[in-house]
């Protein structure tokens, strides 16, 4: 609100940025590929949402072809371009229900596109009221994020070492997720998760991610293998819709936390999932659900189910994008929240992020402190932007 007087949007910006790094993971499904410098495909969508005098930004990297979420960059930037952003336009930043009723009658799911707009729209609304974003949403339960590191599959199990060991060592993170379902079945991913068990310590939690590389008979074997290793979770073993074959691991899995990813996109999703009573743990990506909205949905339906709450998302070089994610943390009480945040490569290991003038969040011991300025607490370098833009589209009255 600016001078008491309901904020409407005017103008939005909708660019492809230049990353200053490229990163390149391999997952079960597939590759992970940031791009070559200069390709457009792979680049993170920067948005600026303009409205009486406030700027809201938000930045999410569409991270297909090769995964699960379907969002390509060319698709978020025209399904705003094109769809949403016309319909924002003239609509207040405060009316938030009404205006994801509208696009979702316009133009269902485009979870990413949704999400980086949200967010804009967050930040514009915690900028014109002189608070937080997570003061918007909830509050601050936590101010102190614990930090996840996931590591790539690798051919060579040496290599998946070094990364842990970096993580551990360099970070101070205690928390691991290693990528699983590669070459070699699940006997190879535990001899994988054996290594780096030894090569880090008891003190570690350390959780497996096949991305839906298993069956449900292979996912019991590989937790009877696991078993000597002290397993810390398992993360999505089998096919997104197998929610009945979720819930007979979860049966199975003598204690070892379930936790649902690529089964979770929607509060519909989060419903069936605990109907079935099919997980321990959802793990909430924004650009995976649409932003911070259906989050705070899905984080409700979690709690009325006894299901804790995960934040997943790597946020590669993005300190807009792990900012989003760490105020939507913080408004998590520590007691539902299971493990640490995925964010950590936006805040650090991928080196500075240059879109960021000023407020940029830093990891100790593992952990980051929660942005307490407006919106999301970051100053943007509209300098760097103006240089890092590949592409750029407005939409305005």
């Amino acid at each position: 609100m600016t001078d008491g007087i309901p904020s409407m949007i005017e103008r939005i910006e909708i660019r492809v940025v230049e990353m200053p790094v490229r990163l390149k993971r391999t997952f079960s499904s597939g590759s992970y590929d940031t791009g070559p410098a200069g390709q457009i495909l792979g680049k993170p969508v920067f948005v600026r949402i303009f409205a009486d005098g406030v700027i809201g930004n938000g930045q999410i990297r569409p991270i297909s072809p090769g995964h699960f979420v379907a969002d390509t960059v060319h698709s978020v930037v025209a399904a705003i371009r094109e769809v949403y952003g016309p319909l924002l336009i003239g609509r207040k930043l405060s009316d938030l229900e009404a205006t994801d009723e509208l696009l979702t009658s316009r133009l269902a799911s485009n979870p990413a596109a949704r999400a980086v707009l949200d967010v804009a729209i967050y930040d514009a609304l915690g900028k014109a009221r002189g608070v937080p974003i997570h003061a918007l949403i909830g509050g601050c339960s936590q101010a102190e994020i614990p930090l996840e590191w996931s590591v790539s599959l690798a051919d060579d199990i040496e290599t998946m070492i070094a990364e842990a060991r970096r993580a551990v060592e360099e970070y101070g993170v205690k928390v691991l997720c290693l990528k699983a379902a590669g070459k070699g079945g699940w006997r190879r991913d535990v001899a994988n998760f054996e290594a780096v068990r030894r090569a880090v310590g008891d003190d570690i939690v350390i959780g497996v991610d096949p991305n839906t590389g298993w069956t449900v008979a292979e996912t019991v074997s590989a937790i009877a293998g696991f078993r000597p290793f002290n397993l810390g979770y398992l993360e999505q073993p089998v096919l997104r819709r197998d929610v009945h074959g979720m819930a007979e691991i979860r049966a199975k899995a003598d204690g070892v936390p379930v936790m649902a990813d690529e089964s979770l996109f929607t509060i519909q999703d989060a419903a069936e999932l605990a109907a079935a009573r099919a997980v321990d743990v959802f793990c909430i990506k924004l650009y995976k659900v649409g932003g911070l909205s259906p989050a705070r949905k899905i984080a409700a339906i979690a709690e009325a189910n006894g299901i804790q709450l995960n934040c997943g998302g790597l946020a590669v070089a993005s300190q807009f994008e792990a900012a989003a994610s760490a105020h939507f943390c913080a408004t998590v009480p520590a007691k539902r929240t299971f493990g640490a945040a995925e964010f950590i490569f936006g805040v650090g290991p991928m080196g500075a992020d240059p879109l960021v003038a000023d407020g940029a969040m830093s990891i100790h011991d593992g952990a980051v402190t929660v942005p307490m300025e407006p919106g999301l607490g970051l100053t943007l370098d509209e300098k760097a932007l103006e240089r890092m833009t590949l592409q750029m589209s407005v939409v305005e009255a």
